[in-house]
């Protein structure tokens, strides 16, 4: 490895400028600027390089790969795609005076790096007409040095603050990291909503390493999909971008597309997001579609609309995704750049569905214009005795909604899980726990007041969920009288709410509760909410579910089918009736598909206010709640270590 940097660092220095050098082993690329990188053209034979992947990458005559080296490239290498494909072919050309084009090719995925003279960037491009077929998604893995460009997102960083060349302890399976003082992290907690974000990297003296995203609009998850972005190890960064995965997801994986995005370097400074991807056109790229050959979908108007509430327009098909923001002042939106096809259109209330049609046709070279959009039905609307929270898809306004996408639920930074009975007309949303678990808060009471008139009424209590974990569904039981349940919503199949993602599938289980189930309107009333379903995993990977909204409502009859799930009735067996939350119990292995989970308890949660938390990891923890974590890590036997 150190020949190779020294092979590569003599080729920077020799070199007069802009170029493709070819050996036996690699092509050379100067990009005319600071930044000359390497491809591997042959295979070492070990499972850390593959053909095809970045064995080099030098900025101002210093390398940055990671030390020891492993390659940067999709997935585990473009050799590891496909159980019956292991040749790769790799070849590279200069077009003209100002582009080189490497084109990587490993069973039915095409890649592509592409360097313009002068600019500090190398372009890429992903093509695959099949998913793969020995991992369950595809990803981009950038591998830097840490000791060089490790000033990250401190949510990712999985050294160890008192020495930075230990890794922290797993606490969940191998990717979820405590923290001495009871505080977590994770590469799953450096999410962003996919809408919401533009780039993601890494910093060092004078360097900054950047991956800038183009349309998305080959990847799954839709607007809302978080994901894993960054991981710090004690010698190794880790950027990954995420073109499809599995984990959290609700979507089959799109194929067909060109998936776009650009490895930026530059002295430390945010990249410019704005990147111009027409040049592609000339270059013969695989699932290439130019604007010539793309459409628009313009709507005048959304109506109603709540006057303080982002609405998102979304279309998709199993080809392509796009999005837009409904214009508040105009409430129309426009989305363009779309590939030629048949769509879906959704609509949504921050994250709940409001709206949603079958078929929306685009053409190239042509804008579809919509009929203004009527919004049928919004659960915010009806006349309500009592809600809490709101509904609109996400439990960002219930207790720890704000903080559960960037730590772990043990976190000490995280209030109680378990507070007491929640009083209607006292109790404010911040109370009731945004995410329940079978093991953890199991149980939780609402407690009302009803008039004579409306203990006489047909009410109805909505449970709204956005997730759920291990076949976890909610149920009632109104004072004494238990409700019967509902089927189990579709939910994925990977762990959600303990790495950092409550967006799953919107699902609203209502339940008519029986004038006969209230007591006497001079009297209290109360409402537990039970979860049930799953197996007997225990503590935080026990079933769980993110909660949207609960509310009581008087029984209407429907007028138009919801935009959103409503799981219909199922058989269950009863929900033994209890006054405390189930017992906390060891844990065990999880029955997902992505990996044996296994999962250590930290401290016990602190209380803390309900504002969103600072990404500086607390300094103060009490001796008590390190010595707890401490002593619960070594409890957590050897896990098998996640590809992902």
């Amino acid at each position: 490895m150190v020949a190779q940097w020294l092979f590569a660092a003599s080729l920077a220095a020799a070199a007069s400028g802009f170029g493709l050098t070819t050996s036996e082993n690699y092509y050379t690329v100067d990009t005319g600027t600071d930044l000359v990188f390497q491809v591997r053209r042959t295979d070492l034979g070990d499972t850390s390089t593959s053909i095809g992947g970045i064995n080099s990458i030098l900025w101002k005559g210093e390398e940055y790969m990671e030390t020891p080296g492993r390659d940067s490239h999709i997935n585990s290498g473009f050799d590891w795609l496909y159980l019956d494909t292991t040749e790769v072919s790799v070849d590279a050309e200069t077009i003209g005076d100002d582009i080189i084009k490497i084109t990587v090719v490993g069973g039915q995925l095409t890649h592509y790096y592409i360097v313009k003279k002068g600019e500090s960037k190398i372009y890429m491009g992903t093509h695959w007409s099949l998913m793969s077929t020995v991992k369950t998604g595809i990803r981009y893995l950038f591998r830097l040095n840490a000791y060089k460009v490790g000033d990250g997102p401190i949510e990712g960083d999985v050294r160890d603050p008192r020495n930075e060349s230990v890794q922290l302890p797993f606490i969940e399976a191998s990717d979820v990291f405590g923290v001495h003082d009871g505080t977590t992290r994770s590469k799953h907690y450096t999410n962003d909503r996919m809408m919401d974000w533009k780039y993601m990297g890494s910093k060092g003296d004078n360097v900054g390493m950047w991956v800038v995203r183009a349309t998305h609009e080959g990847g799954c998850g839709g607007p809302f999909f978080r994901s894993t972005q960054i991981q710090i190890r004690p010698d190794t960064c880790e950027i990954t971008y995420i073109l499809n995965y599995n984990h959290a997801n609700m979507e089959d994986f799109r194929v067909g597309s060109l998936y776009q995005y650009t490895y930026v370097v530059n002295d430390g400074e945010a990249p410019d997001t704005d990147i111009d991807y027409t040049f592609y056109k000339d270059l013969n790229l695989v699932g290439f579609v130019g604007a010539e050959g793309r459409g628009a979908v313009s709507c005048p108007s959304v109506e109603p609309r709540a006057a303080d509430r982002d609405y998102v327009a979304h279309i998709r098909n199993e080809h392509a995704q796009y999005w837009a923001y409904v214009n508040a002042a105009t409430g129309g939106f426009d989305i363009e750049g779309v590939v030629p096809g048949e769509y879906e259109l959704i609509v949504y209330r921050v994250e709940f569905e409001v709206y949603k049609t079958q078929r929306i046709v685009v053409a190239a070279g042509t804008t579809t214009t919509l009929e203004a959009i009527s919004i049928p039905v919004d659960p915010n609307d009806r006349e309500n005795i009592w809600r809490i929270g709101e509904w609109d898809g996400t439990p960002q306004e219930l207790r720890n909604g704000l903080n559960v996408t960037n730590m772990h639920p043990s976190d000490v930074r995280l209030e109680s899980w378990e507070p007491d009975t929640y009083v209607i007309g006292v109790d404010t949303p911040a109370k009731f726990p945004c995410y329940m678990w079978k093991a953890i808060n199991n149980y939780r009471y609402i407690q009302f007041k009803l008039t004579p008139d409306q203990v006489t009424q047909r009410l109805v209590v909505r449970i709204g969920t956005t997730t759920a974990y291990n076949s976890a569904r909610p149920t009632v039981i109104a004072n004494t009288k238990q409700m019967p349940s509902l089927e189990v919503g579709p939910h994925p199949a990977t762990r959600s709410l303990t790495t950092g993602s409550y967006r799953g599938l919107n699902a609203m289980y209502e339940y008519e509760i029986p004038a006969s189930a209230w007591n006497p309107a001079d009297e209290d009333q109360t409402v537990i909410i039970v979860l049930t379903g799953g197996n007997s995993n225990a503590g935080f990977l026990s079933p769980g579910m993110s909660i949207d909204a609960i509310d009581l409502v008087y029984y209407v009859e429907p007028t138009a089918a919801p935009a959103t799930y409503v799981p219909t009735a199922a058989p269950a067996t009863p929900v033994p009736k209890t006054s405390a939350p189930a017992t906390k119990a060891p844990s065990t292995l999880s029955p997902e598909t992505e990996a044996p989970v296994v999962e250590a308890t930290l401290a016990p949660a602190a209380a803390a206010t309900p504002e969103p938390v600072t990404a500086s990891p607390s300094t103060d923890a009490a001796a008590p709640a390190a010595a707890a974590f401490l002593q619960a890590a070594l409890l957590v036997v050897a896990a098998v270590a996640l590809a992902w």
